[in-house]
């Protein structure tokens, strides 16, 4: 592939980088804290060249239906206003980013950056054209946050050395990965980037 030259109209969508993500986390994804260096560094070049930075964070109410207190998959996680919700304090989100909320309605799952939120209005407002997407985890939000662009009509990139996947079920992240690639989506890392 020819390298990558990142501008204007381009966006770097980081996923979750919440401390319940983290190991210690109430929904711990292994090795997630190995990500957060990397994902900086992508900070700075889409910065540099001018793109636009979003970060998504789970936003849960205390009763969120994905809770097993709900009969729900998972542990009560990222609850809005706590330590666990906040992003990790080591990631260096500039202070222009855009954060963008989801799964605030009790009622309702949302694992994607797009899914009842502003997403994808503020990025046709700044006229992005391709995404790159980092963050956690690979088999759930990340997954739903690249399809949900790939169909709004964004060409989209999942940077593969700025993902961790939690693996619930086993094997869950090696099939996020192919259907991903089987829709089109386009898997790539620093080195296809121009610095």
């Amino acid at each position: 592939m020819a390298q990558i030259k990142i501008g204007k109209l381009d966006s770097l969508i980081i996923v979750d980088m919440q401390n319940d993500f983290m190991p210690g986390g109430a929904l711990p994804v292994e090795n997630a804290l190995t990500i957060i260096p990397k994902i900086n560094r992508y900070i700075d070049i889409f910065s540099k060249n001018g793109a636009l930075i979003v970060a998504t964070r789970d936003w849960h109410p205390p009763n969120h239906i994905s809770f097993k207190t709900r009969g729900g998959p998972w542990p009560p996680h990222c609850i809005q206003n706590t330590k666990g919700a906040e992003f990790v304090s080591d990631l260096r989100l500039p202070s222009n980013s855009i954060i963008i909320s989801k799964a605030e309605d009790p009622e309702k799952e949302a694992y994607s950056g797009f899914d009842g939120t502003e997403l994808n209005n503020i990025l046709k407002k700044y006229g992005v054209r391709r995404v790159f997407i980092a963050g956690v985890a690979t088999d759930y939000c990340v997954k739903a946050t690249a399809i949900d662009a790939f169909r709004y009509g964004y060409e989209t990139f999942v940077l593969s050395d700025g993902i961790k996947g939690v693996d619930i079920p086993k094997g869950s992240v090696e099939k996020a990965i192919k259907e991903l690639l089987e829709l089109g989506i386009i898997f790539v890392d620093e080195h296809d980037i121009v610095i």
